[in-house]
């Protein structure tokens, strides 16, 4: 029997919507060689990651075997598949392969970041193959929100594996390829060891609609409205956004895009090909001398994201233009579990100006990107593989997807991130764990999850920061009093009195009585001085602080 296994391992993206990274290695044990399979982000909130910009995955595994990582494929251009390669390529270095669109996505994010633009190798889907180390990798085009999505052929000496990628079965998809079943089967023909598949629609019961469907209802919403018509949607569901643009058009009105993101992935799609007709737009200092009812704008910010076009539309003026009472504002998309505060503030703010305001609701103005149930159950028809493993989804899709496999009678397994797997055999095994976490982009720096200062930094927003400062002389004994600076803390409590006072009183007290032993001991004085700070705080203001203690001495 052979002792060369192929491996399957996900980093990111199997237990969590986001952040995918899904390694594939072959070779006896930790000998293999190694593909990767996206590399993408999350993103932060306020509530549990404050302050942090990027959520990746921790890549420190792959970091350590580096050298026999041969190459990194995306499947396509969504944040959470590529948008952490250029972050990650330096401590990898493999090539980057993607198909047209996707690599011009990638390259100007390798420029961004200082990155060589060349890494990126530009891909053509199948029946063209990559030959890399032991795997041979095909891109299978398959229809998705964005241009140019692909399944990954896996080809390994053990078997070949067909790694779906985001997908949804779409016939008539306005922009990029349909869904070919009789591509997907042919390819199938040989045998599936593994279908790796998209699960983050399994519970919706009735089949996916196409995007076709979207573009007569939308176009009927702007030809009745009286004023001006702003819609956002995801700025890479190019197909909505061509929707969108040629509505106002019919309708008569002058297109704008606003936002960086929205003007980016146009101009990508038309640079590869993807688009070749997109209506005319105009710039908005152009918009603001047109009447209200003959201007479309159409925005980034769908999700509430604070600094997008949506949210300073919804605040006020942007780049000089203005909603006004009896405008019409479209959301033309989903709003993602856990965005759904930023929308409803979007969604007030603009209810507050008169603006109306039409989400998704009714199911007229949005399709989703990702297969539903029964999509699910078609797909595993069509390639009919050995085993069924799910990804992308929360550990409840994993399961019930799994759940749907072996309801077919096929093996299923749920593999959370850091469980690598066996595929060599006939059923998936686990053949050991990782461990697996984030790492946070925090400005410029890439901290560890665990390395406490998002920790630190909720602490502070929860309960308040001190910094008491005390000066000793060359006997031990304090040079004047102690003194307080408060962050974040109501400046008097419940003696009246001020907070900044009464906690130097005490802590003058304690100096006054306290013996050489603990003065002379920097770790004694400073446990005790925080002590008493957050002993008085919670008696007077019924908070316990963070506490910062320097200690000088005078030599």
């Amino acid at each position: 029997m052979s002792s060369e296994r192929l491996i399957y391992l996900p980093l990111g993206g199997a237990g969590e919507i986001g952040m995918n990274a899904y390694v594939y290695g072959y070779g006896a044990p930790d000998k293999e060689r190694y593909i990767l399979v996206d590399l993408g982000v999350a993103f932060p909130d306020m509530d549990g990651t404050p302050g942090v910009d990027l959520i990746m995955p921790d890549i420190a595994w792959l970091r350590e075997r580096a050298d026999r990582l041969d190459a990194i494929f995306v499947t396509h251009a969504h944040e959470d598949h590529i948008g952490a390669v250029a972050h990650c390529y330096g401590d990898l270095g493999a090539p980057v392969y993607a198909r047209p669109f996707t690599a011009n996505i990638a390259r100007r994010k390798m420029e961004e970041h200082g990155q060589p633009e060349d890494a990126v190798i530009t891909a053509m889907p199948w029946p063209e193959q990559v030959s890399v180390g032991p795997f041979k990798v095909g891109f299978l085009p398959m229809s998705h929100s964005i241009p140019e999505s692909a399944g990954l052929v896996i080809d390994s000496p053990t078997g070949r594996v067909v790694h779906s990628g985001d997908f949804k079965l779409d016939p008539t998809p306005i922009v990029g390829e349909a869904f070919d079943p009789d591509l997907w089967a042919e390819v199938s023909k040989p045998g599936v060891k593994a279908l790796v598949c998209d699960s983050t629609n399994v519970f919706s019961q009735h089949p996916g609609r196409s995007e076709i469907e979207v573009a007569p209802e939308i176009t009927k919403l702007v030809s009745g409205a009286s004023g001006m018509v702003v819609a956002t949607t995801f700025a890479s569901n190019v197909a909505r956004v061509k929707s969108l643009a040629e509505a106002g058009e019919r309708a008569g009105r002058s297109v704008v895009l606003l936002g960086r993101a929205m003007r980016r992935m146009i101009e990508a799609s038309m640079e590869t090909g993807v688009l070749t007709d997109f209506p005319k737009v105009i710039s908005p200092e152009e918009a603001r001398d047109i009447p209200r009812d003959h201007v479309m704008l159409i925005v980034t910010g769908s999700q509430g994201e604070r600094r997008a076009a949506s949210a300073q539309l919804a605040r006020g003026k942007y780049r000089g233009l203005e909603l006004k009472q009896g405008d019409l504002f479209l959301f033309s998309s989903k709003t993602i579990p856990g965005n759904e505060k930023g929308v409803i503030r979007i969604i007030n703010q603009l209810s507050e100006k008169g603006v109306d305001v039409v989400d998704d609701s009714s199911g007229l103005y949005h399709v989703s990107g990702h297969a539903n149930r029964p999509d699910l159950e078609r797909l595993h028809g069509i390639v009919d593989p050995q085993m069924v493993i799910p990804m992308h989804g929360e550990h409840r899709h994993l399961r019930e997807h799994t759940k749907l496999a072996e309801s077919n009678g096929r093996t299923g397994i749920v593999a959370v991130n850091g469980m690598m797997l066996d595929l060599s055999g006939n059923a998936p095994k686990v053949a050991e764990y990782i461990e697996t976490g984030r790492t946070y982009l925090d400005g410029s720096t890439k901290i560890g999850a665990m390395d406490g200062v998002v920790r630190d930094r909720i602490r502070m927003a929860l309960n308040g920061h001190v910094t008491v400062t005390v000066i000793l002389d060359e006997e031990d004994e304090p040079l004047g009093e102690p003194w307080c600076d408060t962050m974040g803390l109501a400046e008097t409590g419940n003696s009246k009195a001020a907070l900044v006072e009464i906690l130097e009183a005490d802590l003058n007290q304690f100096l006054m009585r306290s013996g050489d032993k603990t003065r002379k001991d920097d770790d004694k004085l400073e446990e005790a001085l925080r002590r008493i700070v957050r002993q008085t705080s919670q008696v007077e203001i019924g908070k316990k602080p963070e506490v910062t203690v320097v200690i000088s001495r005078m030599r």
